[in-house]
């Protein structure tokens, strides 16, 4: 799983947190240090649907969470 996300982010650390807590794996593409991780988020957020809402708020949404098989999440229990 890839967690795409930002150290700048209460929301973000606390989902490191939590899935270090709980022994999941999980690659951390910080897209605040890395312009390739950005590239990839932004590609990631503009082709899909389910960040209309993030959009439409002016948020960001991080943490975003990719799971093995392609879907996108921004839910951390549902990749617990």
């Amino acid at each position: 799983m890839k967690m795409y996300g930002s150290h700048l982010c209460p929301d973000v650390l606390y989902a490191i947190n939590v899935l270090k807590a709980k022994g999941i794996d999980f690659n951390f593409c910080n897209v605040s240090a890395d312009l390739g991780h950005l590239k990839a988020f932004i590609k990631i957020r503009e082709a899909n649907s389910c960040f209309d809402t993030v959009r439409e708020c002016d948020g960001i949404g991080i943490p975003c969470f990719e799971k093995d098989n392609g879907e996108i999440t921004f839910d951390l229990n549902e990749v617990v």
